[in-house]
């Protein structure tokens, strides 16, 4: 039988070929076709749902893993903005750290130790940051913290290769502080919102709105203060009194920004230079 098929459809494909635009075989040809015309276009009109379905899945299909590729992309350029963003920031504080440590206001006898803020405040309360520098670089409890602007704070926690600084705004900062222009003695005390206190300033004492506040330094060398002479602390804002009152109560914006800070100095006391 398959001898018999193939032999028939050899000889159909001979006569096709010998009379390829007449004869018998064609006309059966042509009457074949016109007969099965409505079915092929029943069969296509049938089958084009099923077809356009296929193409649509197989689109969405396609549509949702070139979304899923590019939300990828998209993820991961964010973060790498972010991270030149972060870099940026970190590297303009330390440039001005560094024209603060070649300037003339850098106190004599300390080396600087720079380290990136990797912690910041946890809540309102929370008055502390960690910096990437502790023992390893020769922080110790106490160290003065500052960044290009002005003191930020002290060490109160040191690790090997961390420490936690206590910011100006912390209610247990007290910082011996001077007026840059009077000479009047204070201390900078944590005050209302990231305001300052200047303390126990007695209202006899002349303090002016725009007057600068500076760290006092050592006074007498058996009572060495925590920190330098000179250091900015911030610039008064507002002078008041009262009748009741013993002190002045001044105001003081800080100048350090000591929220969003990127990079600060640490100093170190050289040998040369123990106390300050």
């Amino acid at each position: 039988m398959l001898v018999v098929l193939v032999l028939a459809a050899l000889a159909l494909l001979t006569i096709s070929f010998r009379s390829p635009t007449s004869g018998v075989l064609h006309d059966a040809q042509s009457y074949g076709a016109t007969a099965l015309r409505p079915f092929q276009v029943a069969a296509t009109r049938v089958a084009r749902p099923f077809h356009d379905a296929y193409n649509y899945v197989s689109t969405l299909t396609g549509a949702k893993a070139e979304n899923k590729k590019l939300r990828r992309e998209l993820r991961y350029y964010h973060a790498l903005a972010l991270e030149n963003y972060a870099a940026a920031q970190e590297n303009a504080s330390l440039k001005r750290l560094l024209q603060y440590e070649q300037g003339p206001t850098y106190p004599k006898g300390y080396r600087t130790v720079n380290a990136s803020v990797i912690s910041f405040p946890g809540g309102p309360f929370d008055q502390q940051i960690t910096i990437s520098a502790g023992s390893n670089k020769g922080l110790r409890v106490n160290t003065p913290i500052l960044s290009a602007d002005g003191l930020v704070g002290r060490a109160t926690n040191v690790g090997r290769s961390t420490a936690t600084v206590a910011l100006l705004t912390d209610p247990s900062s007290v910082v011996a502080a001077r007026d840059l222009r009077t000479k009047v003695f204070g201390l900078i005390k944590h005050g209302q919102g990231n305001t300052l206190i200047l303390d126990n300033v007695a209202k006899e004492q002349t303090v002016k709105k725009g007057d600068i506040i500076v760290t006092q330094g050592t006074r007498d060398r058996r009572y060495p203060s925590l920190y330098p002479y000179g250091i900015p602390i911030g610039q008064v804002i507002q002078v008041g009194t009262s009748d009741i009152a013993s002190y002045l109560t001044v105001q003081v914006a800080p100048f350090a920004k000591l929220t969003g800070i990127d990079a600060v100095a640490a100093l170190i006391p050289t040998k040369a230079s123990k106390l300050p």
